[in-house]
Formats: structure tokens, sequence, C-alpha cells
């Protein structure tokens, strides 16, 4: 039987434990004094990190668990998993609702709650695959910023202890509009961040997270489908558990405008073609690398399910948005590298204040109302948002990709 953690272990992040697991670990009294007997409400909680940030604060039993996810099948399988696991403590008012965090039933369920003492948002557009036509970059925005925003002027009524909201490293020097859409609610959520205690992090590829790139090799696998990768991007990753740790570190102990990033440095970058390697070793198989997406497909629909040869396309990366490295800060930003193992903190960083968060958020409901807007216009209104966004249009997407 394939097991996905020891791969990631070993072929991935090359860590037997938690990059954050002595940090967990050193403060450990604090998380329980802050956690325990206290609500918390996880928008977004049946995705890959929002589940891991739910695994993560369990064992430090807070009294109520409130997870909002428009998922029904995966808040299903995050309630299964919870119940399934030897030793996981759930709370006796533990609830989970099929709802859009901007649905006015979730404003009625946060009122009747009176708030909750701590807050996470992990509800967003998180693929560079996002980015498409037009259509694709209003869904974009209006979720990751515009119902973000209204969601922090709920929270306003009832301010949470501790709030936070899952960033990315792409939003470090942003080349695709999810990286700048995610520079974008850095700032609105810290402009917020006078009203309530509010962090972030920003972090790496989470390893065989849901509907990335390595997760569609296990389903490829399962349909006898070539797996395809490019060979030419260099990403940091985390574990699934790690994704999680993080998320409870910043918004527990962080401070407010504080943005969280594993210590990780660039001899830990990796190929997505490299990961397959292993992978295809790890299954047992022999790889046959093909020259083009046709020869692959031909080649898998011929084999076996019993073969011991399995076909891959590598490639260069040619679509729009994809960045060949990762960083976590950018010059400016003040850095301590001392408070934790695993984790360095910025502690400030340059934020837009609220006046012009809000005139950005009002030319961007303008454009919207324009049924005949086009994408060029959106990249324009975030370029004077972003002063140092570079965007590059290829006129291709990872739509167009295995």
């Amino acid at each position: 039987m394939f097991n996905l953690n020891k791969f990631i272990s070993d072929s991935i992040t090359m860590r037997p434990v938690s990059l954050f697991a002595n940090d967990i670990e050193n403060n450990k009294e604090k998380l329980k004094q802050e956690i325990e007997g206290k609500s918390v409400c996880v928008i977004g909680g049946a995705g890959t990190i929002g589940s891991s940030f739910i695994r993560a604060i369990l064992p430090f039993r807070p009294s109520k668990l409130i997870v909002i996810d428009l998922n029904e099948n995966g808040l299903a399988e995050l309630t299964r998993d919870l119940r399934s696991t030897y030793g996981m403590f759930v709370p006796e008012e533990y609830r989970a609702y099929t709802l859009n965090f901007a649905d006015p039933i979730f404003a009625r369920i946060f009122r009747e709650e009176k708030g909750f003492d701590i807050v996470a948002n992990f509800s967003a557009h998180k693929h560079v695959r996002s980015e498409k036509d037009k259509y694709s970059v209003q869904a974009l925005i209006e979720n990751n910023d515009i119902k973000a925003k209204k969601f922090m002027d709920l929270l306003c009524e009832y301010p949470p202890k501790h709030f936070f909201c899952v960033s990315t490293d792409k939003a470090a020097n942003p080349v695709n509009i999810m990286g700048a859409s995610k520079r974008i609610m850095e700032d609105m959520v810290m402009a917020y961040s006078s009203k309530f205690k509010v962090t972030t992090a920003r972090f790496a590829n989470v390893a065989f997270s849901n509907g990335s790139l390595p997760d569609g090799w296990l389903n490829r696998v399962k349909k006898k489908q070539p797996l395809a990768a490019p060979n030419d991007v260099k990403r940091y990753f985390v574990s699934l558990d790690e994704s999680g740790q993080i998320c409870m570190l910043a918004c527990i102990l962080g401070k407010t405008g504080e943005i969280f990033f594993p210590k990780l440095g660039e001899d830990q970058m990796l190929t997505f073609s490299s990961i397959c390697d292993d992978y295809v070793k790890t299954i047992g198989c022999e790889k046959i690398e093909c020259a083009n997406d046709e020869e692959a497909k031909k080649l898998a629909n011929e084999m076996s399910y019993d073969t011991d040869k399995y076909p891959v396309v590598y490639f260069k990366s040619d679509t729009t948005g994809e960045k060949a490295y990762e960083e976590f800060y950018v010059p400016g930003e003040k850095l301590d590298m001392n408070r934790f193992e695993g984790v360095g903190v910025i502690e400030e960083s340059e934020h837009r204040p609220m006046a012009d968060v809000e005139t950005f958020f009002a030319e961007m409901e303008n454009i919207f109302d324009n049924p005949n807007f086009t994408k060029e216009e959106v990249v324009e209104a975030i370029k004077r948002f972003i002063p140092n966004f570079e965007h590059e249009e290829k006129g291709k997407n990872l739509d167009q990709k295995m």
C-alpha cells in the first residue's frame, strides 16, 4: 500500500518530524491557555490547509468548533476523519455547515453566536490556474478580496481574540493574479489590525494538497493515465500536517500585523519533475519519458494495470502566472528569525491604509459592474495598487495542460 505521508517525508520535505514540532512543544502551555475551552470558527475548513489547522488545534481542546465550507462532500469526509481517528478530541459542540461565508445565513449564525474567540479564514482561490479569462479573474478577486472584506466588517461586530487569514509565498513580488489577490488581501486584513488581532502566513506548496499537481498524480495512476510535470519550476514544500501547524502558530502566537513563514533554504526547493521521478519509483515502476502528451496517452492506453513501466511527460513552463522561483519576504520587511526554531516572522511590512483599500475595492466593483470589462483593465488596476506587480500574459493557462 502506498504510504503518502511517508513519501512526503522521505522524498519531498526530507524531514522525519514536523518542521514546527519543537515550536509547538516549546509553546504548548500558551497554546493550551489560548485554545482550551474557547470557541473556534474555521472558514474553508474542508480544504487541505483548513482541515489540517483543525487537526492541529483540536488536541488543545476547544469547547466549540464551527466549520464553514461550500464543499459538502469535503465536510462529510472531514467529520468522518475526525471521528475515526484514535485519540482525536472532538468538542461536543461541533457543527459543520455547507455555506459560503458571504451568505446571509452565515451572518445570522455569527450574530447568534455573538462571535467566536478564534476565527481562521482559509476560503480562497488558491491555484495559479484560477487565472484564465476575465470571468475567472472576477471570481478569484471577489472571493479572495471583496467577500473577504465584507467578512472582516462582520467580524467587527464581535471582534475575535485571534483572527488568522491564510496568504501565500506568491504574495511576495507577485507575478500572477492569484498572488496579487493575496497581496491585496494582506493589505486589506492588516487595515483591520487596530480593531482586533490579525495575523497571516505565507508558506510553501503543500505537498499533495487537494487539486495540486502531485495530488493529481494519485488520480492519474488510479485511472491508468500518464503523469505530467514541469521540469524548470522550483518550489518550497511543507507537509499536509505542517500546513495547519504553521497557521495555528501564527493565529495563536503571532502579534497583530505579523506574517509567519517557514524557515526553508534555497537548497530545499524541488522541481515537480524530480518529485515525479521519485513517485514513479515508489509505486514500483520505471518511468518512460515521452516526447509529448499524445505519445504518453497512447502508451498509457495500451499498458496493463500490472505494468512496471509508466509514461511521463516533462515540459518547460509556458503558462501565464508561473514564477520560476519562490520567496517569502521582500526587501524592507522587518524580520525576526530568532523567536521560533522553524518559523520566521515578518514583524513589520508596508501595507496600504484603509482609505486606499476601499478606493481600490470600489474601483474593482465598478469594473465588474460593466459587462464589457476586460482582463487587461483588472490587471492595470492591480498594477496601480501594487506598483511592483509584474504580470506577464502568455496566452496559455494550466487548463491547457494534462
